[in-house]
């Protein structure tokens, strides 16, 4: 008997990995995840635990739990984990990622040629995406509170 193979093994596909906060969703949250999900067959997305949110002195308006749930229904996500800290290299050993997209205001910074340079080194493409312009969570956060005034 002959079987068809409908999907690629499992090997054969290309794993992409992206992280963020995702509090306030908005259209450039979308469009980063529908951007990413086009260049890989399964897409793993790290949502960014509260605590690690407020290390930056910062606080998330809707919950973790609620922004992992909100993600996790994207039609482009494949998988939902949670973040818990900001090593890529780490995140990369426990999901074996191929691709990791992320937004192009990090490009060329000292942190993530760091981090580019230990991917390559395993095999991990680093893609830079262009940041939204003119929307953002600190944008909508501080437009709510001008109209709160």
């Amino acid at each position: 008997m002959n079987m068809k193979k409908d999907k690629k093994d499992k090997k054969d596909k290309i794993i992409g990995y992206t992280s963020g906060v995702f509090d306030l969703f908005h259209i450039g949250h979308l469009n980063m995840l529908r951007n990413a999900k086009s260049m890989c067959d399964y897409l793993i997305v790290g949502v960014t635990t509260d605590e690690l949110v407020s290390y930056k002195n910062k606080q998330a308006v809707i919950p973790f739990t609620e922004r992992m749930q909100i993600v996790r229904s994207i039609k482009h996500v494949d998988t939902v984990v949670p973040q818990a800290d900001m090593n890529k290299f780490e995140m990369w050993e426990k999901m074996k990622f191929d691709v990791l997209f992320v937004g192009d205001d990090w490009f060329k910074t000292e942190k993530w040629q760091e981090i580019e340079e230990k991917l390559k080194d395993v095999g991990v493409k680093v893609i830079y995406f262009p940041y939204t312009q003119g929307t953002s969570s600190t944008l909508i956060n501080k437009t709510l509170e001008n109209l709160r005034k």
